[in-house]
């Protein structure tokens, strides 16, 4: 069982109230969460409060939690960013990221802080103990992109579109899209994707790698499902281990990586001798 998080140290899951000002549904069944972007009337574009929104569920989700899966509400994953964040007037209920540059109030050390704050929403989907998918029907552009590429697996309908489109706009990516995207295509490739902000179908993103599975709009959630399960059958601790050797091989060197697999095989192997001795 979870521990209560008032006893570990965790904050409580946000609140219906929270969630739906942020433009987000959450549901927990046991091992399986399930974080649905839900502004429809903006095309699922988000904001601020969004991403601020996701990283308190990170903060917050329960230790039994193993699997996390993203989606968007309906037939679009998500329109990116809220352009309205970019207005002297804001998104409702939220400052203008522009407004206290433009009157004083803020300097670029604070606007460095901020974006390391909305980066919060995106680097735990990362974390070592969670195997995290993203369903993508329709349109993830720019900030719905690189929510997609901050997870484990992209699982996407056959009408699912990716583009970068910060540079079209003025911007750069900066929700931890750019690091994940140059890995998985190269550097070439993403300066193309993103210097053109042209949208990459759903085929392409299979050939290029982005995709790990692409079917048809209707198979969907079925084949999500069929992932969850298969990653449910594998064993949590084994998981995790695997996951952490899988995140730290980009980095290491042959003998550092050879290293890491015999620490962790040792700590795997010792598990099961005790458990194998407890069971006796």
């Amino acid at each position: 069982m979870a521990q209560d998080p008032r006893e570990s140290g965790r904050q409580e899951l946000p609140t219906g109230e929270e969630l739906a000002r942020a433009g987000l549904g959450l549901t927990v069944d046991g091992a399986v969460a399930r974080v649905t972007i839900s502004r429809p009337e903006r095309r699922n574009a988000m904001t601020g409060r969004t991403w601020t929104t996701l990283a308190h569920i990170g903060q917050a989700l329960p230790d039994d939690v193993r699997i996390v899966v993203i989606a968007g509400e309906g037939d679009i994953f998500s329109a990116g960013i809220d352009l309205n964040m970019f207005t002297p007037e804001g998104v409702d209920g939220e400052r203008s990221i522009v407004a206290g540059l433009a009157d004083g109030s803020a300097d670029e050390a604070d606007l460095d802080a901020y974006i390391s704050e909305l980066q919060q929403g995106f680097l735990w989907l990362r974390r070592p103990d969670l195997v995290t998918i993203a369903a993508v029907r329709g349109h993830a552009i720019g900030a719905g992109f690189q929510l997609a590429l901050s997870c484990d697996l992209r699982i996407l309908a056959d009408d699912a579109r990716f583009c970068m489109k910060e540079p079209a706009l003025g911007l750069v990516p900066d929700l931890t899209g750019t690091k994940p995207l140059v890995d998985i295509v190269g550097v070439h490739r993403a300066t193309e994707i993103c210097l053109t902000a042209r949208k990459v179908g759903a085929e392409e993103a299979r050939e290029l790698g982005l995709a790990t599975l692409v079917v048809g709009v209707d198979e969907l959630d079925g084949a999500v499902d069929d992932a969850v399960a298969a990653l449910l059958a594998t064993n949590p601790e084994a998981a995790v281990a695997t996951k952490a050797l899988l995140q730290q091989a980009g980095d290491n060197t042959l003998e550092e990586q050879c290293a890491a697999e015999r620490r962790a095989q040792v700590g795997r192997l010792t598990a099961l001798a005790r458990a194998m001795t407890a069971g006796a």
